[in-house]
């Protein structure tokens, strides 16, 4: 857009344009017949008004020609809007398999973010230009929305769920950040800023950061919650073993199967009667408020780094191919 008129704010992000240029065909549409209706009403009051008192008007019997036109050309144009619309929807909702992965906690009235390196965040996020990024989101309380205008990417963050979102930042610079869901008095300050940064100046804004990985820290608290004295790596504890779980199937007891996934993972920490693992007894404790929600992102994320070595590569940092060879 025109800087001299900014309508829109800044493109910033890969869909954004995609986003735009669909906003742009539904504004000249109804444009279009917004203004083709008035001028069509303001023609026929002209040219069909009623001359004297006494004047009959002709009979019309309609035409199925425009029957047909009026009926066809609407559903047509609604099938470009739906196809169109349906296409941007899949793209955002998909995240890419490389993207780096964020977590998101909302807070009456703060956002509070969390990398896999272990670099904390309130109200701020920082992410190198040109690689995808997934958020992974929930809240401690009420309802909130992650809402980043330049990056065209608006999503609820639900208390007790994670949603998803994800994008690719194409500029270098610093981009506002809202929260679009009324959660509270101060849900006008619930704000903050997007820093996206050429990847060297990111890595030595990461090498600033704390040691230990999320990873890492859910490891100790693995350890400090004992939970390693059921579940056995072999398989032979009172659990399951957590190794190799992210992203299987499991079996239930009920004879159901199910992915675990993060929320298949959050539910067994909070709800452990919930979904009951096949061949074991319902016997874990709850740990429903003995753990925030950053201590089950990171048991997660531990959980996680006993699976697949490819979780592990793509724990590596941004930029350090060395790294992620290393880690295989």
């Amino acid at each position: 857009m025109n800087p001299e008129l900014p309508l829109f704010p800044v493109q910033a992000s890969a869909y954004a344009p995609m986003v735009d240029h669909l906003v742009y065909f539904l504004l000249a549409v109804s444009v279009f017949f917004a203004v083709g209706i008035f001028l069509s009403i303001f023609y026929f009051a002209i040219r069909y008004r009623r001359r004297s008192e006494s004047e009959v008007p002709a009979p019309m019997h309609g035409a199925m020609s425009l029957e047909i036109a009026w009926s066809v050309i609407p559903f047509l144009l609604t099938m470009v809007m739906f196809g169109w619309g349906a296409r941007i929807f899949f793209t955002v909702s998909r995240p890419p398999d490389d993207a780096r992965t964020v977590y998101v906690v909302g807070k009456q009235w703060m956002w509070k973010l969390q990398h896999m390196e272990g670099q904390r965040e309130i109200d701020e996020l920082h992410i190198p230009v040109g690689q995808p990024v997934k958020l992974i989101m929930t809240s401690e309380d009420v309802i909130h929305d992650f809402f980043v205008p330049a990056f065209r990417t608006k999503m609820d963050v639900i208390p007790g769920r994670y949603t998803t979102a994800w994008f690719k930042p194409t500029k270098p610079g610093k981009y506002h950040l809202f929260c679009s869901q009324y959660c509270g008095t101060n849900h006008s300050a619930m704000v903050g800023w997007v820093y996206v940064m050429e990847p060297t100046d990111y890595q030595a804004w990461l090498s600033g950061g704390p040691q230990g990985t999320m990873a890492s820290s859910g490891e100790k608290l693995f350890r400090d919650m004992a939970c390693a004295n059921c579940h056995h790596p072999d398989g032979h504890g009172r659990g399951p073993s957590l190794r190799n779980l992210y992203g299987s199937p499991v079996e239930l007891a009920d004879g159901t199967t199910v992915k675990a996934d993060e929320g298949y993972l959050r539910e067994s920490i909070l709800n452990p009667s919930a979904k009951i693992v096949k061949g074991y007894q319902p016997i874990m404790p709850t740990f429903q408020g003995l753990l925030t929600e950053e201590n089950i992102l990171q048991l997660t994320e531990y959980i996680k780094s006993l699976s697949a070595p490819a979780t592990a590569a793509a724990m590596a940092p941004a930029g350090n191919p060395a790294a992620a060879k290393k880690s295989k």
